[in-house]
């Protein structure tokens, strides 16, 4: 059966802290997620699908900060053992995203140097 992530929403938004901006995509373009973000004092910055009829302002600049992570999150999944998800325990996956994220902010730091 497919689902789609924003039926999840409302368990994550539950822990959203107040005052942050919350990156997503279209596919939570939704007026009840919208409000649910509002209500925890937080911004959304949701780009507006293409069939919403009522106009909504969305920060372009903030919205690019969501490529970033996107493609850090890329860059980790080219381990093998990151995209397979090996680990049984969450500290151990946990540990071993942190040393692929130092070795590639190393490879990041030397090419630079």
């Amino acid at each position: 059966m497919d689902a789609h992530d924003a039926a999840l929403a409302a368990s994550l938004l539950k822990a959203l802290p107040e005052g942050t901006s919350l990156l997503a995509d279209r596919g939570y373009d939704a007026d009840w997620i919208r409000a649910s973000i509002y209500s925890h004092i937080s911004k959304p910055v949701v780009p507006p699908k293409s069939n919403r009829r009522d106009f909504i302002y969305d920060s372009k600049k903030q919205y690019k900060k969501r490529n970033l992570v996107a493609r850090c999150f890329n860059k980790l999944k080219q381990f093998r053992h990151i995209a397979t998800r090996n680990d049984r325990h969450a500290p151990a996956y946990l540990a071993f995203a942190k040393r692929v994220a130092v070795r590639l902010w190393l490879r990041f730091y030397n090419s630079t140097a």
